[in-house]
């Protein structure tokens, strides 16, 4: 999907999902940017790519549709969560000094400490009721720290998207997949991660540091008590930290 007024901003999505994993800022930031929220390859209702999946193909994909979608291509913004913060990495690269500022957002793929998640697996032939469940528990075990903050819409998000995933993102999270991507970007990065990512804490400062390695002065802002789908936990705060962050005012 995509709208909006202002500068080009595409908002990529993490392994598992689609573009509902924005669904609380595509419309809140689209008073700030022109806003595409693509589903990546092999996830939502894209396209199966061929294999072999790397990280730098699935990249030259996406980078292929931002140049649909925004013909003019330039002074593009990417904020990218999760594993869409790793194929960011790699678009921005790609894309050179047409992309403006990369929004790095609890991705990995730094060769960094990433905690073991609980997650459960949903049964062959499951019942709805058990699709909710799973749904609900790996929500609490990976993407919202605060329990009251699953609501019956992140249940239903979860339980859509993560039977369709076809391409297996874990292993490009787990390797050092963006960080041979970071020294090839010219945008300037910033970072925003939730105080609680269940995959990253309590090593943010990790986090922080790798970044600061390749831009010194890369801003990394930490949002309190919320997990890694912070985007979603603390809509409000994080659509406001990245208008402002960008220059674009505030997005409520």
């Amino acid at each position: 999907m995509c709208g909006g007024d202002g500068p080009p901003l595409a908002l990529l999505h993490g392994g598992y999902g689609s573009w509902t994993h924005w669904i609380r800022n595509v419309i809140p930031l689209s008073r700030s940017f022109t806003v595409a929220a693509p589903d990546l390859p092999g996830l939502g209702e894209s396209a199966t790519p061929p294999e072999p999946h790397t990280a730098e193909g699935l990249a030259s994909i996406v980078v292929e549709g931002l140049e649909l979608v925004f013909p003019e291509l330039g002074g593009l913004h990417i904020a990218g969560f999760s594993f869409g913060g790793v194929l960011g990495g790699h678009v921005a690269a790609q894309l050179g000094d047409r992309v403006s500022r990369l929004y790095d957002r609890r991705s990995n793929g730094l060769g960094l400490v990433r905690q073991p998640t609980a997650l459960r697996r949903l049964p062959n032939n499951a019942s709805e009721a058990e699709a909710l469940a799973v749904a609900r528990h790996n929500l609490a075990a990976l993407m919202i720290a605060d329990p009251a903050r699953i609501d019956e819409l992140a249940v239903y998000i979860q339980a859509q998207n993560a039977p369709r995933g076809r391409v297996k993102s874990r292993r490009f999270s787990r390797a050092e997949t963006l960080a041979r991507a970071l020294p090839l970007i010219k945008a300037r990065i910033d970072g925003i991660w939730g105080e609680r990512d269940a995959t990253a804490y309590p090593h943010l400062d990790d986090r922080a540091r790798a970044l600061r390695n390749v831009q010194p002065d890369a801003r990394f802002e930490v949002i309190p008590g919320a997990g890694h789908w912070v985007q979603y936990e603390a809509a409000h705060k994080f659509n406001r930290l990245l208008a402002d962050i960008a220059g674009q005012g505030s997005a409520a």
